[in-house]
């Protein structure tokens, strides 16, 4: 999958006075590898050519270090789900739109955890609240981390006049569980076994029943 984030460059050392971007990077293959059991602190540091006392001053325990690459994942994620929403072209009919929009964000995000199980799981390991203002460590190209996308494409429900404005407070949550459920399931649950084909079916017929239960 093309991504343009530069935390996912890898190099082998840092540059002077570029550890912290160092640690992150070393971080982020670590979890692309092992999901968030697999950021550890002190290998972070020996990946980045560095004795383990040196990464304090960025980061003063396993749990930060955790913390930014999860943040880095979350920005990871909105990148792969605004590929898909770049490939929408807005026509005549808001309706229309709408749907589709709604669609490339649960496709964009189940696409992800299957290519990036890793960087997946870790964006979730940590509790957090995405509905905030927006941080840049946890967001898209456009400012949005996932979340916020997809309760963009769910306003965009609201003025297309498919999702009644006294019902969209919320709805992202139920939309989310859904796909996010699926995603689990798929990537480590009973389904992980379904080919590629059937993975398809299952996921369309997801997006379908959300988008019903929706309108």
């Amino acid at each position: 999958m093309e991504n343009k984030n530069p935390t996912l460059e890898r190099r082998s050392t840092y540059r002077h006075g570029d550890l912290r971007r160092a640690l992150l990077e070393a971080g982020i293959q670590l979890a692309r590898s092992g999901g968030p059991e697999a950021v550890v602190l002190r290998e972070a540091t020996r990946r980045a050519g560095v004795v383990p006392n040196a990464a304090y001053r960025h980061y003063a325990s396993q749990r930060e270090l955790l913390q930014a690459v999860r943040s880095a994942s979350l920005s990871i994620l909105a990148i792969a789900i605004e590929k898909e929403l770049s490939a929408l072209r807005e026509g005549e009919h808001p309706a229309d739109f709408a749907r589709a929009s709604l669609r490339a964000v649960g496709t964009g995000y189940m696409k992800f955890a299957q290519a990036e199980p890793g960087l997946f799981r870790t964006a979730f390991a940590v509790p957090d609240d995405l509905y905030g203002a927006a941080v840049p460590e946890k967001a898209g190209n456009s400012g949005l981390n996932p979340l916020q996308l997809l309760g963009l494409a769910l306003d965009r429900f609201v003025d297309a006049g498919i999702l009644p404005r006294g019902q969209r407070q919320g709805a992202e949550y139920l939309a989310w569980s859904a796909v996010h459920g699926l995603s689990m399931l798929i990537i480590e649950g009973p389904l992980h076994r379904l080919n590629q084909q059937q993975r398809e079916i299952v996921q369309q017929r997801l997006l379908d029943m959300v988008e019903k239960g929706l309108a």
